[in-house]
């Protein structure tokens, strides 16, 4: 077993998606259709598949509110609160270097 905690926090987030989708949940409960434009470029396909696995390691609530048409949000758990936390100084990195690193691709 790793010293680093690594391992367990990307058995969460890993992939380019799930860190993007908590991002932009911070701010609470989030329908379906906003997230999906938040997060430019995701298939409608992988969200609800991230979504799903989100939801399945107790990171999000998914919330149906029982209407036609279909009204679903998600919110954070406490637990993906936390979650979100950590991921807070890696965006912020991510903005100081951004430059940098486009210039390396």
């Amino acid at each position: 077993m790793t010293q680093c905690g690594l391992d367990v926090s990307l058995s969460i987030i890993g992939g380019k998606w799930k860190p993007l989708i908590l991002y932009h949940l911070q701010d609470g409960p989030t329908r379906f259709s906003e997230i999906r434009r938040r997060v430019g470029g995701i298939s409608e396909k992988v969200l609800i598949q991230q979504l799903r696995e989100l939801v399945a390691m107790n990171v999000l609530v998914r919330h149906d509110h029982q209407q036609v048409p279909p009204v679903v949000d998600y919110t954070l758990t406490p637990f993906g609160g936390t979650l979100v936390q950590a991921l807070v100084p890696l965006c912020e990195w991510g903005n100081q270097n951004r430059a940098r690193v486009a210039d390396m691709l």
